[in-house]
Order: structure tokens, then C-alpha cells, then sequence
């Protein structure tokens, strides 16, 4: 089971790479796009909760 911001960019990127080894690159590049979105709210609550 995947926990949290970071567990759920993991799988999208996994996702990601699999659908680009199928061929579907419009999928992948979605899968891609929304798990580096996830990294990046997932950097900044980290940050914020260093520094709370």
C-alpha cells in the first residue's frame, strides 16, 4: 500500500515508465507531470514542518 505525497509520486513515475515502454506517451507524460507535482507539494510541506 503507498503512504503519502512521496509514496504516491513513486508510483506515478513508475507508471510513468511503464506506459512510455508501452508506447502510450501522452499517459505517460500525464503520469509524469503529476508525479513531480507530488515532489514538489511534497518538498515544501517538508520544509514547513522543519521549520514549525
Amino acid at each position: 500500500m503507498v503512504n503519502g505525497l512521496i509514496g504516491l509520486a513513486i508510483l506515478f513515475f513508475v507508471l510513468a515508465l511503464v506506459f512510455a515502454l508501452l508506447g502510450a506517451r501522452g499517459i505517460a507524460g500525464m503520469s509524469m507531470s503529476i508525479a513531480k507535482w507530488l515532489v514538489i507539494i511534497f518538498i515544501v510541506l517538508a520544509i514547513i514542518a522543519l521549520l514549525l
